[in-house]
């Protein structure tokens, strides 16, 4: 087939603006799933996706339709809209022409769509204007297409306006895809170079890579280069999603499918690599991704029936799979050998930790997350620390910093004062205000990461009544006065408790995180002291009282030295026991230096 009846796209949205579902509709309009086949949310095939009602990985689908006597092959590559997840979206747009920006009729365009569309118009896509769940009773399309046009500079009666849910609208959107998207420049002639936009392991058949022929083609038995790792291969079998596996002879230009080549080494593969012919390479590699920046941090040490070469291989696979997803190992003296891992934010963070207790069958006890900071040191060596623990000695501190993202808010003008308030309480700084609409605002701030992570969103819900949005992008490392304050229970400091904040609330969260540690950590038969300390001052105590036996209850009458010799007696083995006691702290305790609502 020649390039000019090639379409690549991708669905870009808003978590929750319909995109699976549109592709759906589109599997089905073009007959790539029969009657018998169809399920809801066809393309989202992992488990944790379908109860989630999300989508977590980009997944690619192939798809035939004839229009005007010609056939044209739509190769759709579906991606997900949590803001944590943006980077499996501009993978799928590397690998696109084209890209369908899809906008909720009822709500608008939101804080994902305009981070999405950013990230379209950067990898050089066409995009088309998309208006779903035109069916609803509180749909305004129209006020909605205006909204895009004003937000994006795309004309208002440019927009597709359909409904995924009862397939309203979707033939147009199909014509549309064939006449205002552009085909893949025709480059049959060049040698072979294709990009792995993804992949995933197999275990009778190695790594299937998910590829975009860029330029001549592959065939089936063909012996390719990876040019990354320099190994060579010979191809066993070639194939496209249709959205089944089908295997084919040959992949040309502009087409997306599969490569299976026995690799089963799970190193070799990088996603972003350039395959090419062994025979006649290509000079350069084509531009791979932008390495994704790793924000939140937590430490996952294995459990239970868990061994550590077990969690080892688990993460080798989920590595292989998510990119954006690291790992180091780690040494603890209090929870043994494990991991440092590294991910783009919470959900991101909650969703390998599903994946590898239902993928891999690991139990794993997990710290705290953190975000990463900078340190400038008194010789002029910047580094980079992902944990508290890791931070230098206070005298080789010059000075320290943190990361700061721009967020973007959009909101309804009702909430626009409660928004505005928590946005000053953790330290953001309004940058700009704009109308997108009557009723709509776009706030956008310059915010420190560490405060909008954890609970930030769920807290802007909350005063929104779930109508605000939010999205951030980092944009580096800033000076900041902050501290690290120390936990020490029994007079012991525990580093997995440890954590970095702001002068200026740094003696509020010690105070409120020993109130917690207080309620999360059990009794014991001794008295054990919590204090919080930034360098070698205490900020603040709590005590746990010890359990108390009554030694006495067994005296009747008799003098009264006889008692307190008995408590005499009690005290000094308590005294023994908190000298050599061990203090057990349980999970609850290490979860509980995150929440910061009062």
């Amino acid at each position: 087939m020649g390039t000019e009846h090639i379409r690549n796209f991708s669905i870009v949205a808003h978590i929750d603006h319909g995109k699976s579902t549109l592709a759906d509709r589109l599997l089905e309009l073009t007959g790539a799933v029969s009657e018998r086949e169809k399920a809801e949310q066809i393309l989202d095939d992992m488990e944790l996706e379908r109860e989630r009602g999300i989508t977590i990985k980009a997944s690619a689908v192939t798809m035939t339709y004839s229009y005007e006597g010609h056939t044209y092959m739509l190769n759709l590559i579906d991606t997900p809209g949590h803001v944590d997840f943006h980077y499996e979206v501009s993978r799928a747009l590397t690998a696109c022409e084209g890209a369908l920006l899809v906008v909720d009729a009822s709500q608008g365009v939101e804080a994902q769509t305009v981070a999405n569309a950013y990230l379209a118009v950067d990898s050089g896509c066409e995009i088309l204007g998309v208006i779903n769940k035109i069916d609803l009773s509180s749909a305004r399309p129209e006020e909605t297409a205006e909204e895009v046009e004003r937000a994006f500079g795309i004309a208002a009666e440019d927009c597709v306006k359909v409904s995924a849910k009862t397939g309203q609208g979707v033939p147009q959107l199909l014509e549309a895809i064939i006449k205002r998207l552009p085909p893949p420049a025709d480059k049959s002639h060049l040698p072979t170079a294709a990009l792995i936009f993804d992949s995933h392991a197999d275990e009778y058949r190695g790594v299937i890579c998910y590829v975009r022929v860029f330029q001549g083609q592959l065939s089936k038995r063909q012996k390719i280069q990876l040019m990354g790792s320099g190994r060579t291969y010979q191809i066993t079998e070639l194939g496209k999603f249709t959205p089944r596996m089908t295997p084919v002879e040959t992949l040309g230009t502009g087409e997306v499918g599969y490569v299976i080549a026995n690799i089963k080494n799970l190193h070799d593969v990088t996603i972003g690599d350039t395959i090419t012919d062994f025979q006649r390479p290509v000079e350069k590699p084509l531009p791979g991704y932008k390495r994704p920046v790793q924000m939140v941090f937590s430490d996952f040490y294995p459990s239970g029936e868990t061994e550590y070469p077990k969690l080892r291989e688990a993460f080798e696979k989920l590595a292989l799979n998510d990119a954006s997803f690291t790992f180091v190992p780690q040494n603890s003296p209090a929870l043994g050998f494990g991991f440092r891992c590294g991910f783009l934010g919470l959900l991101h963070m909650e969703i390998i930790q599903e994946r590898l207790e239902r993928e891999s069958d690991v139990d794993v006890v997990q710290t705290a997350p953190t975000v990463s900071y900078e340190v400038l040191t008194t010789d002029g060596e910047v580094q980079r620390i992902d944990s508290p623990a890791e931070l230098p000695d206070r005298s080789r501190i010059q000075e320290l910093r943190e990361p700061m993202v721009r967020l973007e808010i959009i909101t309804s003008h009702e909430s626009l004062g409660g928004v505005i308030g928590l946005a000053e309480e953790r330290r953001c700084k309004l940058m700009k205000t704009e109308y997108i609409g009557p009723t709509r605002v776009m706030l956008q701030y310059k915010a420190p990461l560490a405060e909008i992570v954890y609970d930030f969103y769920d807290q802007l819900k909350g005063i929104s009544h779930g109508y605000a949005t939010m999205d951030y992008e980092f944009l580096g490392f800033e000076a900041s006065d902050l501290v690290k304050i120390d936990i020490l229970v029994n007079k012991t400091p525990v580093e997995a408790l440890s954590l970095i904040v702001h002068r200026s609330s740094a003696e509020k969260r010690g105070r409120k995180l020993l109130t917690k540690l207080k309620k999360a950590i059990p009794r014991h038969q001794f008295e054990i002291p919590l204090q919080a300390a930034i360098g070698g001052k205490i900020i603040a105590r709590e005590t746990i009282k010890a359990f108390r036996k009554d030694v006495t209850a067994k005296l009747y009458g008799g003098d009264v030295t006889r008692k307190m010799k008995l408590l005499k007696r009690q005290k000094e083995g308590k005294k023994r026991m908190k000298s050599i006691g061990q203090v057990t702290i349980p999970q609850d305790a290490f979860m509980s230096i995150l929440d910061t609502s009062d």
